[in-house]
Formats: structure tokens, C-alpha cells, sequence
């Protein structure tokens, strides 16, 4: 058992908050699905709102999160006990790492797929295959009832076995060396993408707007993955806060991590969108883009057999980063809401987590006649964690720092590690008290289909 009052384990450096926080808020989200909504919505002009709304909403609850975190120097739920004890405000705290539980379960699960198709790209497994045939090798492949678990468990394995060395000589570690390997990964790759012929179509989809192609739809859209996309209401940087010493600047980091969250986004749409257009591929084909479309473009293209071992081990990389501040969540819950130590609390979070995800897995094959609410068990994780707790969690944080917490206490422990102008601490807390609940209460009931535009 660990001793409540035992030091607590702290990022080392700044860069080292950045790196941790930057890899939480970059994953599949940003490689995955922002270049196949951007390919829904008309590209650049999704883009131009969706950068909106990352200033507008993303950053100001990034940076509530993070003063609740640090301020608290608890877990998610802990945070809110400290905070405002004796009151409902704790629940919205284990609202978050029951969110965090859910999403892991389902994301190993896709992040498994990705290590198992690097090893698919480094047999070159996609080398004279139709498009049909790399769809059905997609297909066999999920509704497997043994390849996939295989995967997803060594993905969690690799996750738990970082989590479990702890902050600074884990979690702050690996973080160092993944984002940059990520990112100089995801420029080769984009360097590569523009070079080929006829991708000039492919840079100007992603960054010529045209807005007749944006409906409501896809303004919601944009927004609810400019709050997603950067692991917000889901706990995980309320418990990187924590970790954060006083001396840090919370703005900086804040804007920092926004803008590396960003600005690989933007790399993942280069390095995908010009290699579709070049060989002629609709850039909407939905979430198989990556899996059946992308391998479908590698086989054809010059160099093909690295670009797709690259951009697999880009995928895995990304969805580690995040998995390990998830996981993190669920492991502080347990180790301070239980006392247990760190070893303990991580092997019984990733048990948990993993069987929950063998589910989500089997749901894809032959749990697939099981269904709850028209829905299999993986898509009902999905659904629950995205549309509901994740929004509902987001909108109490705003609220929470806006209406209870107040300036005051905003202005004291920002103001640590940096100077705070008025301008700013106003317009934040405009953001928080109003835009970011309102905005987010508009997200949360179009996607429960109380409000539709």
C-alpha cells in the first residue's frame, strides 16, 4: 500500500510538460479522423473554423483544466474534493475518469490495428492487391476474434509499461522522445505527399475554402473536434496538471500545446490529401481512409512500401501518447483515491481497461449480433464517451472555473510562473463564464438530437 502523504512524482522540465501534454492531446483524433472530416466538409473551410474554434473554446478550457489540475495537486476526482468540498462538484471529476476508462477500451482496440498493419506494410502485404482486396484483408482482419485482442493487448502493454515507471522517469520520458519522432515522421511524410504529381489538388482542397461545402453540420462538427481533439473532459490534463510545478507557465504551455496540437493536424491533412488526390481517390471516404484507402495509395506510389511502414508507425506512436495520459488517468484515480501504489493501480486499471476493450473488439465479429440501443459494444463506448460524458464534463469544467472558482483564484495561480495581462485574464474569463458552456451545450444536444441544424 502507498503512503498518501508520499511525495508526488512531478514533470522534470518545461519542455517535458509540453511534450506530455502536446502527445495527450495528439492521437488518432488529429492522423485519423480530422483529415477524413476535413474531407467531408470541403477542407479549408472546415479548416478556418475549426482553427476558430480551437482559440474560442479549445485553449480556454485546456488552460481551466490545467489550473484545476495544478491548483488541486489531486487526480481528476480528487481535484474537485479539494476544491470544493462537500459539494456535487466531485462528480463531474468521476464523470472524467469514467470517460478516460471507456476511451481507452475502444481506442487500444483501433490503435491495435495500426501496430498490426505496420507489420502488414513491412511484409508488404499491400503490394498487388486491388482495392477490393485491401478492403476485404480490412474486413477479415477486425471481425477476427483472436488477431485483433492479440493486438490491442500488446498496445496496452506497451502503454501500462510506461505508465507504470511513473511521471518524470515514464511518462515524461517517453513523451521526449515520441512527439519529436512524430512529428520529423509526419514531415517526411508530408515532404514526400507534395512531391507527387498531381498533389497541387490535394494542398489546395486543404487550404483553398471554399465555404458553400460548410453546412451546420459541419460547423458542429469542427467545433466538437476542436474540443475532442485536444483530450478535453476526459481528465487527463486536470491530472498532467497536477504534475506541474508552480514555477511553470500554465498560458504558455497552454498556447504551446494548442499550437503543436494544431499545426500536426494541418501536417497530418498534408501528408494525406495530396497523396489522394494524386491518384485520383475521393478525399471523404470516411474512417477506412486510413486503413483501406491510404494502403490502397501506398501500393501505387513510388517509395510506397517505406511511406506506408511510416505512416503506420506514425499512427501507433500517435495513439501511444495519448493512451498513456488515459491510462494515467484511471492509475492516479486508483493509487490516491485507494492508496495503492503505482504498480498495483496500473496493472488493475490495465486489466480493466483491456477486458472492456476485448469486447469492443469482439463486437466488430462475432459479438456483432449484440447490440444495445440499435448499437454494438464498440460503437456504444464510442457514442456514450463522445457525445455525452465528454461534452457534460467539459461544460461543468468551464463552469466550474467561471462561476465557482472566479477570477480571483484564476488570476493567483495562473499569475505563478508568468505574468497574467488584464486583457487576457478578462477575455479568458468571458470565454469560460459564457462562449465555452454555450458552445459546448450546443455540441451536446445536437449530438443527443435535441437540437439539429
Amino acid at each position: 500500500m502507498a503512503d498518501k502523504n508520499q511525495k508526488r512524482d512531478k514533470f522534470g522540465s518545461t519542455f517535458g510538460v509540453i511534450a506530455a501534454a502536446a502527445g495527450s492531446a495528439v492521437g488518432l483524433g488529429n492522423i485519423w479522423k480530422f483529415p477524413y472530416i476535413a474531407g467531408v466538409y470541403g477542407g479549408a473551410a472546415f479548416l478556418f473554423v475549426y482553427l476558430a474554434f480551437i482559440v474560442a473554446i479549445g485553449l480556454p478550457v485546456m488552460l481551466s483544466e490545467l489550473i484545476i489540475g495544478r491548483k488541486s495537486q489531486r487526480n481528476a476526482f480528487g481535484a474537485f474534493k479539494v476544491l470544493a468540498p462537500g459539494t456535487p462538484w466531485k462528480y463531474i471529476g468521476i464523470l472524467g475518469v469514467g470517460a478516460a476508462f471507456l476511451i481507452l477500451s475502444f481506442y487500444g482496440v483501433v490503435a491495435g490495428w495500426s501496430v498490426h498493419y505496420i507489420i502488414v506494410s513491412i511484409q508488404d502485404g499491400f503490394a498487388s492487391k486491388s482495392p477490393e482486396q485491401i478492403n476485404s484483408l480490412f474486413s477479415t482482419f477486425i471481425e477476427s476474434p483472436v488477431q485483433p485482442v492479440i493486438y490491442q493487448l500488446i498496445f496496452m502493454l506497451a502503454t501500462a509499461a510506461i505508465v507504470i515507471v511513473g511521471i518524470k522517469k515514464g511518462i515524461e520520458k517517453f513523451n521526449k522522445i515520441l512527439m519529436p519522432l512524430l512529428v520529423l515522421i509526419l514531415i517526411g511524410l508530408a515532404i514526400k505527399s507534395v512531391t507527387l504529381d498531381g498533389a497541387m489538388a490535394g494542398l489546395e482542397f486543404l487550404f483553398k475554402p471554399d465555404f458553400s461545402k460548410l453546412t451546420g453540420d459541419g460547423i458542429l462538427s469542427a467545433l466538437g473536434h476542436a474540443f475532442f481533439t485536444l483530450s478535453l473532459g476526459m481528465g487527463t490534463l486536470i491530472t498532467y496538471g497536477s504534475y506541474i510545478g508552480k514555477d511553470n507557465n500554465l498560458v504558455k504551455t497552454v498556447i504551446n500545446v494548442t499550437v503543436a496540437d494544431t499545426v500536426i493536424a494541418i501536417l497530418a491533412g498534408i501528408a494525406i490529401f495530396p497523396a489522394v488526390f494524386a491518384f485520383g481517390i475521393a478525399p471523404a471516404e470516411g474512417p477506412g481512409l486510413i486503413f483501406i484507402t491510404l494502403p490502397n495509395v501506398f501500393h501505387q506510389m513510388p517509395g510506397g512500401f517505406l511511406f506506408s511502414i511510416l505512416f503506420f508507425i506514425l499512427l501507433t506512436v500517435a495513439a501511444l501518447t495519448s493512451s498513456i495520459s488515459i491510462l494515467e488517468v484511471v492509475v492516479a484515480y486508483f493509487k490516491e483515491e485507494f492508496n495503492m501504489g503505482r504498480r498495483g493501480a496500473t496493472v488493475l486499471a490495465t486489466v480493466l481497461i483491456s477486458m472492456l476493450g476485448i469486447m469492443c473488439s469482439l463486437s466488430m465479429g462475432v459479438l456483432s449480433p449484440v447490440t444495445l440501443f440499435g448499437l454494438s459494444f464498440f460503437d456504444l463506448m464510442d457514442w456514450v464517451s463522445a457525445n455525452i460524458m465528454l461534452p457534460v464534463g467539459g461544460l461543468f469544467i468551464a463552469l466550474f472555473i467561471g462561476w465557482f472558482f472566479g477570477r480571483k483564484k484564476v488570476e493567483a495561480e495562473v499569475a505563478k510562473g508568468g505574468n497574467l495581462s488584464g486583457i487576457f485574464l478578462s477575455s479568458f474569463m468571458f470565454l469560460v463564464k459564457f462562449v465555452a458552456p454555450i458552445a459546448i451545450a450546443i455540441v451536446l444536444l445536437n449530438k443527443i438530437g435535441l437540437l439539429n441544424f
